[in-house]
């Protein structure tokens, strides 16, 4: 197995925030990104970069950290006793975009890489990541480019990987309470090290650099649609959705918060204005209905 190369990593999210930047910017944004840093009083700190009330997004983050700590908190070490006593560094990427346009899908993008290691032995790492999008209106096309982009990035480094990937995402990004998906999936995968410290680091490289297309493209398809107060309604009710896995189910946030990680950005994930409206349900045959018929359901994008 190749050695590991920290400072590669490191270089390669600084860089993938950068273009990350840009490329939302390009799409005709009229406002940029706000830089913060921030440091962590346990070890580490990092970039938070936002953006708010923009002529294509409402609420954006490109967040960068890069922690570390001489124990792990309960959500990383509950299931892994091999992790006891090391001290560990946990470097990552993550993306929300939340776009004003209600037809225009929110997209969550992660690249993250862990290492924990003890003097005398080999260290634990592993690679984790992968991008997701929520829309609040359904385009076959869309769904179609995205699992296409998605496939694409995936062929590379083997047949399975794809429909692999797109299940774990299937999978992991449900609520169980609502018994219903957070979006139409993508890819989501943890703990690589399978392949190898090179292989596996090339394939985040090619999930950031696809998201990054594939949201673009994405975007700019459907930033000039017009919409009424019905359709902000409904995208804020189904914002609600997305608020709830978040702060009940994400791995993410809940290491971020249980290692003390920066609350503010933590949390830069949630949209900016939510409705939770009392036994919500759209009219029978309607496109919001649609959305919850056709869309949602788990389903092979690519048949």
């Amino acid at each position: 197995m190749s050695s590991i190369d920290k400072q590669a990593v490191l270089e390669f999210l600084l860089e993938f925030q950068n273009h990350a930047c840009e490329g939302f910017e390009s799409v005709g944004e009229s406002l940029k990104f706000v830089e913060e840093s921030w440091q962590r009083e346990k070890g580490g700190g990092g970039k938070t970069r936002v953006i708010a009330n923009g002529s294509v997004f409402e609420k954006g983050g490109v967040n960068f950290s890069h922690v570390f700590g001489d124990s792990l908190p309960p959500s990383a070490s509950a299931n892994r006793p091999e992790l006891a006593g090391r001290s560990f560094e946990a470097l990552g990427v993550s993306i929300v975009m939340h776009p004003d346009n209600p037809f225009v899908p929110t997209s969550h993008a992660n690249v993250r890489f862990f290492v924990a290691e003890k003097a005398g032995e080999k260290p634990v790492w592993w690679f984790g990541g992968g991008f997701d999008l929520t829309p609040y209106y359904g385009f076959e096309e869309d769904c179609v480019s995205w699992h296409q982009a998605a496939q694409s990035a995936c062929n590379p480094f083997g047949d399975n990987v794809y429909s692999d990937y797109k299940k774990w995402c299937d999978d992991y990004f449900f609520l169980p309470h609502r018994n219903e998906p957070r979006g139409i999936g993508g890819l989501f995968f943890d703990d690589l090290n399978a392949w190898g410290f090179d292989r596996s680091f090339e394939f985040i490289q090619t999930v950031g650099r696809t998201y990054l297309k594939a949201y673009r493209d994405i975007v700019n398809r459907r930033k000039g649609i017009e919409f009424t107060a019905k359709h902000k309604y409904f995208q804020r009710h189904r914002r609600g959705r997305y608020v709830e896995f978040n702060l009940v189910y994400d791995r993410g946030t809940l290491f971020g918060l249980q290692s003390g990680g920066r609350t503010e950005s933590i949390l830069m994930s949630l949209p900016p204005e939510v409705n939770w409206s009392y036994d919500f349900k759209p009219e029978p045959q309607s496109e919001e209905a649609r959305l919850l018929e056709v869309f949602l359901p788990p389903r092979d994008w690519l048949a």
